[in-house]
């Protein structure tokens, strides 16, 4: 039987209060779906969603997520729209693709020269020098 309600108890305005989506983590999510992997008497699938409070869609959503990304696609997502990209966030990706290429190529030279420089010390050939100008 419910607890009366004193008159100095404030009682929370159901119109005032928006319910709370619920969300899982990748954790939770691949623990619930090996539960209901391991589920193998009728029925056992049915109290599992039940017991956790969740649809038999949320199961084949995530085991198309895990299956496409592996566990990593499990990991809940903001809700939303993407944010729409304007010129200068797609300059700026470009020019970080870009840069990240350059980079590579930068490192691969590096190490060609240092490769060089190691080939001259072990045959004993003399590197020529580069004068200050």
């Amino acid at each position: 039987m419910p607890k009366p309600i004193s008159n100095t108890e404030v009682v929370p305005d159901p119109k005032n209060e928006r319910p709370q989506r619920r969300r899982f983590s990748a954790d939770e999510k691949l623990r619930i779906l090996k539960e209901a992997d391991a589920c193998t008497d009728r029925g056992q699938v049915t109290a599992l969603l039940r017991r956790e409070g969740l649809y038999s869609s949320h199961l084949t959503h995530w085991r198309q997520q895990l299956e496409r990304e592996g566990v990593r696609g499990l990991e809940p997502r903001k809700a939303g729209r993407k944010r729409v990209k304007d010129e200068k966030d797609r300059r700026i990706e470009e020019l970080e693709r870009k840069n990240a290429k350059l980079s590579r190529k930068l490192d691969i030279a590096e190490k060609v020269i240092a490769l060089q420089v190691k080939t001259h010390e072990i045959f004993g050939i003399a590197l020529p020098r580069i004068e200050d100008e």
